[in-house]
Order: structure tokens, then sequence, then C-alpha cells
């Protein structure tokens, strides 16, 4: 990376601050998927996808909502490190190397932040246990969030 502070000095990123980046992100991605929804009233009547003549829709549907969350995360993942809510709260996802995330990466990141989010958020809850402050998922894809400093843009 480019970067002029050593990742192995930023610190790893803790429970709260992940969680308003998630919250901030939550916000974007339901915008987002509103916008996609309302491009398709137009072919349904403005009827539902999941009732009616248009229930055969339903799967590529919500296939079309899955692949535009992994491009929600994953284009600014392997660009950047930050989504617009990690931007926000100064965080960076990155591999255990320091080196930015690939699309294999990014795929097994959100399979697995999904396990860590549908347990009770267990694997985020985690981190206050971890010696690292890793989440699961963390550790799983052999990933980390860190912290960015202020004087950062």
């Amino acid at each position: 990376m480019t970067d002029s502070v050593p990742t192995e000095r930023l610190p790893s990123a803790g429970v709260l601050r992940r969680l308003g980046a998630m919250f901030y992100d939550l916000l974007l991605v339901v915008a987002v998927l509103i916008v996609l929804t309302s491009l398709m009233l137009p072919l349904t009547g403005g009827e539902a996808v999941t009732v009616g003549p248009y229930s055969k829709w339903k799967h590529g549907f919500q296939l079309l909502e899955l692949v535009v969350i992994i491009i929600y995360f994953g284009v600014p993942w392997t660009r950047s490190g930050q989504t617009l809510g990690m931007q926000a709260w100064r965080l960076r996802v990155e591999r255990e190397d320091g080196a930015r995330l690939g699309w294999a990466d990014v795929l097994k990141r959100l399979a697995a932040a999904t396990v860590s989010l549908v347990l009770a958020f267990a694997g985020y809850w985690w981190i206050w246990i971890d010696r690292d402050k890793l989440a699961w998922h963390d550790r799983w894809t052999r990933t980390r969030v860190v912290v960015l400093p202020k004087n950062r843009s």
C-alpha cells in the first residue's frame, strides 16, 4: 500500500466504531435498494415482485439485490478499503499483510460477516475479548479493520 502510516502501527477498530460505520452503510444500502425497487416498478405495473403474475421474478430480483449489496461493499473495499460509512468513521479493511482485499476476499468476508451478524452479533461482541480486537469474520478471512489517524483524508 502507499499509505504513509505503516499498517502494523494502526490500531484495530473496536465494536462501537464498527457498528457506527455499519449503521451508516446500512442507511446507504437501503437507499440504493429502494432506488433499485423503484426502477423495477414500471416493469411490473407498480406491483410487488413477490405476488401475482410477477412472483416468478422474485428469486431473480433477490439475486439482483444481493449482487448490488456485493458491489456496494466490493468496489470500495478492493479500491481503497473503505465504504462511505467506513470513511465517515475513519476505518479501513485490509488483509492481514496490509494489502487491499481482492474479490475472493470480499466474498469470503461478506459471507463470514453475515454469520457473525445473524448469531446475535456474537462475532462482533467477540472483539471485546479477542487479544487483537478481531471479530470472528476477521479471523476467518485473515482480514482486519483498522482505525486511521485523524490527519488522514
